[in-house]
């Protein structure tokens, strides 16, 4: 039996978590006594690791004063995480019955490759009883920010899957450039938070989560 990987992207293709990131982002510039960014501008940068995000946003800022709005939206995060539960970053429409199918495939392994800290991302799943569902998660802390193919690589291993049995979904340009970079096949989700315009990578861009779910059957082929 040969197994497979199917990796998620977290914001913006598993669940609509902009609610919490414009908020947070919000509490930790008004914690440096800077302006927030357009709401167009934050999302943009969604599936950065926080740093690079931060050195995108307001790229005048040095170092330390960038350090303190990563931890300043660490931990305003976690607190509306906290505060809000499942409801303030619900799962996108399909997805559950989606994971429940793809769980269900006994050669079918189910991963993440986010650009959120470890802290966020447990507090995420746990919110929604989906930490289980994952052999592999990799975050921002343990690699490099995409789109650099460190988290598909680690995640591969992990798993034990070869990359031609692997196929990665996001939302954002930074998520098909990953998986290119790492041979990994590659679905694009028009629900999150870049243009349709921007997947260029993509091999397959689909619109729900029933087209979703037959791009990964032909991607790698039919599951059983």
């Amino acid at each position: 039996m040969t197994l497979r990987l199917v990796i998620f992207d977290v914001d913006g293709t598993l669940v609509d978590s902009q609610g919490d990131i414009l908020g947070a982002m919000g509490e930790a510039f008004g914690s440096e006594g800077l302006e927030r960014p357009s709401r167009e501008a934050i999302l943009s940068i969604v599936g950065l690791s926080l740093p690079q995000a931060f050195s995108a946003l307001v790229p005048q800022i040095g170092a330390v004063q960038r350090t303190r709005l990563v931890e300043a939206y660490k931990s305003a995060y976690a607190e509306l995480r906290m505060r809000g539960g499942p409801e303030a970053s619900p799962l996108y429409p399909g997805i559950p019955d989606l994971l429940d199918r793809l769980s269900a495939q006994a050669d079918v392994l189910l991963g993440i490759a986010t650009g959120k800290s470890r802290r966020g991302l447990t507090a995420l799943l746990d919110s929604h009883g989906l930490a289980r569902r994952f052999v592999t998660k990799q975050v921002a802390d343990d690699n490099p920010s995409k789109p650099h193919p460190g988290m598909l690589f680690t995640a591969l291993d992990e798993a034990g899957v070869e990359p031609e049995h692997a196929v990665m979904i996001g939302d954002t340009s930074y998520d098909m450039e990953m998986a290119r970079a790492a041979g990994v096949a590659r679905i694009g989700v028009t629900w999150g938070y870049h243009p349709r315009e921007a997947l260029v990578d993509a091999q397959v861009v689909v619109d729900d989560a029933a087209a979703l779910d037959r791009a990964i059957a032909t991607l790698l082929g039919e599951m059983t």
